[in-house]
C-alpha cells in the first residue's frame, strides 16, 4: 500500500496515501498465476508423498518391535541433526550427473529432507493409539494394510494436518533448495519469482512486501481449514 518512500520513511504506520498498485504491480510482476501454480505443485506433491511415506513408515516403527525398527527411529533422529548445506553439494551433484534437475528431482529432495521429522511425530501419535484397534481388525479380516488405511491413519488426523502444515510452510516458502535445483524460468516458484525485485543497483521492496503479502494468503487458507486438527494434536501431545 505504500510507495517506495514510505517504506523506508514510515515504516510502522500507514500511509496517508492509500492504494493496491502495488499489489497489482507484484501481481503482474511475479506472473503470479504461473508461479503460484508451480509452487503449488511442488508443495502438494512433496507433502503428499511425505504424508504417505512417514505414515506408513512410522505405522510400522510403531508395530513392528524389535532392534530394527528402534535403529530406524534413532537414524531418522539422527538425521534431523545433518544441516542441508552440508550435504547439498553431493546431492545436486549426483542429480546433475543424471540430468535430473527439475521440479520432480525438487519435490523428490523436499520428501527425503523432511520425512524423518514427519516419522517421528507420526511415531509418538501412533503410540497412543491402542493396539486393540490392530487386533480387532485382524479378527475382522482386515489384513494390516487395510488396517492402517482405514483403522489407524484416520485416527491420528489431528497429526495428519500438523505433518500437513509444518511440510506446507517449510516448502512454500523455501528459497535455497529451489534456486540450486530449478534452472528454467518456467519452472519458478513464488520465492523465486521474488528475487526478481532485486537487482544490483535497485530494490523495489514496496512490490517486494506486496508480494509477500500475496504468497502468504495460501498457507493462511490451508491453516484455517486445518487449524481444528493442529489444535487437537497440540492439546493431545500436552494431555500425554
Amino acid at each position: 500500500m505504500k510507495g517506495k518512500r514510505g517504506v523506508f520513511q514510515n515504516p510502522l504506520w500507514f500511509t496517508k496515501d492509500f492504494s493496491l498498485a502495488n499489489f497489482k504491480t507484484a501481481f503482474q510482476a511475479l506472473d503470479f498465476a504461473h508461479s503460484f501454480f508451480n509452487s503449488l505443485l511442488v508443495t502438494v506433491g512433496s507433502v503428499l508423498l511425505i504424508t504417505i511415506i512417514s505414515a506408513a513408515a512410522a505405522y510400522a516403527i510403531s508395530r513392528v518391535k524389535g532392534p530394527f525398527s528402534s535403529i530406524i527411529y534413532y537414524i531418522c533422529a539422527g538425521t534431523m541433526l545433518i544441516p542441508f548445506q552440508s550435504i547439498m553439494v553431493p546431492l545436486l551433484s549426483l542429480f546433475g550427473k543424471v540430468n535430473f534437475l527439475n521440479r520432480t528431482s525438487l519435490i523428490i529432495m523436499n520428501t527425503g529432507l523432511s520425512v524423518s521429522l514427519s516419522i517421528i511425530l507420526y511415531y509418538g501419535a501412533f503410540q497412543g493409539v491402542s493396539k486393540s484397534l490392530d487386533e480387532a481388525a485382524a479378527l475382522d479380516g482386515a489384513y494390516p494394510l487395510k488396517t492402517f488405511a482405514y483403522v489407524i491413519f484416520p485416527a491420528v488426523s489431528p497429526m495428519t494436518g500438523t505433518v500437513i502444515i509444518l511440510n506446507s510452510m517449510k516448502i512454500w516458502n523455501d528459497y535455497l533448495l529451489p534456486s540450486l535445483v530449478v534452472n528454467k524460468n518456467g519452472m519458478y516458484t513464488i520465492p523465486l519469482k521474488m528475487y526478481s525485485f532485486f537487482g544490483e543497483t535497485n530494490s523495489e521492496w514496496q512490490l517486494a512486501l506486496a508480494g509477500l503479502v500475496l504468497s502468504m494468503i495460501p498457507i493462511i487458507v490451508l491453516f484455517l481449514l486445518l487449524q481444528k486438527q493442529v489444535m487437537t494434536s497440540v492439546t493431545e501431545g500436552a494431555i500425554k
